[in-house]
C-alpha cells in the first residue's frame, strides 16, 4: 500500500511541474506573439513545438519519468477542446450569419469542399489512400479568421462588405466542417460503406441532431432560468459544464458523431438563451486561463516536425502551398459567384486563408483514430503556423492604403 501511495504522489508531484510548465510557456510565448502583432495561439503552438521532441522533449526529462503523465495531459487537452467548442458555439450568431447573403454562403461551401479535394490530390503522391487523403482534405478545410479579423480591425476595414461577409463565411465553414466531420467519422467507423450503411448513419446522426437541439431548445433554458434563482455557487456555470459533458458523450456513445459536435450544439443552444454572456464571460476565464492553452501545447508536445526527413518537407512545404491556394480560389471563386467583384473576392478568399483552432482539433481526432499518422500530423501543426504568419502579410499588401494610415486613422468605417 505505502509503495502504491509513493508512486502516487510521484506522479501527482510530476503532474504539478508540468502542468506549471505548459501554462508557463504559452502564456508566455501567447504574450511575445502578441507582441509581435500576430495572435496569441501562434505563439502556443510554438511553445509546444519547442517543448515537444522537435525541441527540448520535455516528456523525456529525467524528472517527468512517469508514463502516465502524457495521457493525462492529453485527457486535459480533450477537455480544453470541448470548452473550446463549446465557446465557438457560443460566439454563432445564427441571425448574423443568415443576413451575411449569398457571397458568404458561396465562399464558405466552396472554401471547404476545394481544400478537401485538392488536400485528397496532394495527399495521394506520398502514399495517403483515399480514405485517409479524405480525412486530411477535411483538416484543410478547417479555417480560422480570428487573424484575419484582428488584421481587418487594425487596417479600418472589418466592417465594409468584405469584412462582414468574411466573419459569415467563417461560421457556414467551421459548422459545415464539424457536420462533414461527424459524418466520415460516423461512416469509417461504422464497418462498410455500403448503401444502407451510410442511410443508417445519416438518419441516425439527423435523428441525434434533432433531438438534441429539441431538447435543449425546450428545457435548457427553463433549466438555467432555475438554477440562477437557486442559492448554488456558481450554478449556471456547473449546469453549463455538466450539459458540454453530456452532449459530448452522447454525441460519440449515442449519435455516432464526435464529441466535439455535441459541445459545439451544447454552446449554440445556450447561445439562444438569456444566460448567454454570463456563460462565455465565465467560460472564457475558466477555458482560456489554462485548459485550451494546455490543448495547444499539447499538440506541439504529440508533433516531432525534426522526425520529418526530406520527404516529410517536402510534402508539409506542398500542403502549405496547397492550403493557402484551396482557401483563395475556393472562397474567392464562391464570392465572386455570390456577386463580389474581383478585388472582393480576392481579399475574402485571403482571408480566410489562415488555419487555427479547428483545423488542429480535427487533425487532433484523426490522429486518435489513426486516420493521420506522425508526420503528416506534424505537418498539420507546420500549415497552421505559416499560414498564420502569412495572411496577415498578404492582407496588408491587398489593402495598400489602409496599410499606410497612421494609427489613428485605423478605425471601423461602415
Amino acid at each position: 500500500m505505502a509503495a502504491v501511495s509513493s508512486q502516487g504522489m510521484d506522479l501527482s508531484l510530476q503532474f504539478l511541474l508540468a502542468l506549471a510548465i505548459v501554462i508557463v510557456a504559452a502564456k508566455g510565448a501567447g504574450y511575445l506573439s502578441t507582441r509581435l502583432r500576430q495572435p496569441a495561439v501562434l505563439g502556443e503552438l510554438l511553445a509546444g513545438l519547442i517543448l515537444g521532441p522537435t525541441v527540448l522533449d520535455m516528456m523525456h526529462w529525467p524528472v517527468f519519468s512517469d508514463g502516465y503523465l502524457e495521457a493525462i495531459l492529453r485527457q486535459l487537452a480533450h477537455l480544453g477542446v470541448l470548452f473550446l467548442m463549446f465557446i465557438a458555439g457560443l460566439e454563432v450568431d445564427l441571425k448574423a450569419m443568415t443576413s451575411t447573403g449569398r457571397p458568404a454562403v458561396f465562399a464558405g461551401i466552396m472554401g471547404v469542399f476545394a481544400p478537401i479535394a485538392l488536400g485528397m490530390a496532394s495527399a495521394w503522391p506520398f502514399g495517403l489512400g483515399l480514405q485517409h487523403g479524405a480525412f486530411f482534405g477535411l483538416v484543410l478545410a478547417a479555417t480560422s479568421v480570428s487573424i484575419s479579423a484582428q488584421t481587418l480591425m487594425e487596417l479600418g476595414v472589418l466592417r465594409t462588405r468584405v469584412g462582414m461577409a468574411l466573419l459569415g463565411a467563417a461560421v457556414v465553414d467551421d459548422v459545415l466542417v464539424i457536420l462533414l466531420l461527424s459524418l466520415f467519422m460516423a461512416l469509417t467507423g461504422g464497418g462498410g460503406g455500403g448503401a444502407l450503411t451510410i442511410l443508417w448513419v445519416l438518419a441516425k446522426m439527423g435523428l441525434y441532431f434533432g433531438l438534441a437541439l429539441w431538447l435543449g431548445m425546450r428545457f435548457i433554458p427553463r433549466l438555467g432560468f432555475l438554477v440562477s434563482r437557486l442559492p448554488i455557487s456558481e450554478g449556471v456555470m456547473a449546469l453549463a459544464t455538466v450539459t458540454i459533458l453530456l452532449y459530448a458523450w452522447t454525441a460519440e456513445a449515442l449519435g455516432g458523431v464526435a464529441a466535439i459536435t455535441g459541445a459545439f450544439l451544447a454552446g449554440l443552444i445556450f447561445a439562444q438563451t438569456p444566460l448567454r454572456q454570463q456563460i462565455e464571460t465565465g467560460f472564457h476565464g475558466m477555458a482560456y486561463a489554462w485548459l485550451v492553452p494546455v490543448f495547444f501545447v499539447n499538440i506541439g508536445l504529440e508533433a516531432n516536425a525534426r522526425a520529418l526527413g526530406l520527404n516529410g518537407l517536402l510534402f508539409a512545404l506542398i500542403i502549405i502551398v496547397v492550403a493557402v491556394l484551396s482557401k483563395v480560389l475556393g472562397c474567392g471563386i464562391g464570392a465572386w459567384i455570390g456577386g463580389f467583384t474581383r478585388e472582393e473576392a480576392l481579399r475574402l478568399g485571403v482571408g480566410m486563408a489562415s488555419r487555427g483552432e479547428v483545423g488542429l482539433i480535427v487533425a487532433s481526432v484523426g490522429m486518435n483514430a489513426g486516420l493521420l499518422g506522425g508526420d503528416a500530423f506534424a505537418s498539420v501543426v507546420l500549415m497552421v503556423l505559416a499560414t498564420t504568419l502569412l495572411t496577415p502579410i498578404l492582407l496588408r499588401m491587398l489593402y495598400p492604403q489602409a496599410a499606410h494610415r497612421p494609427d489613428w486613422a485605423n478605425v471601423p468605417t461602415a
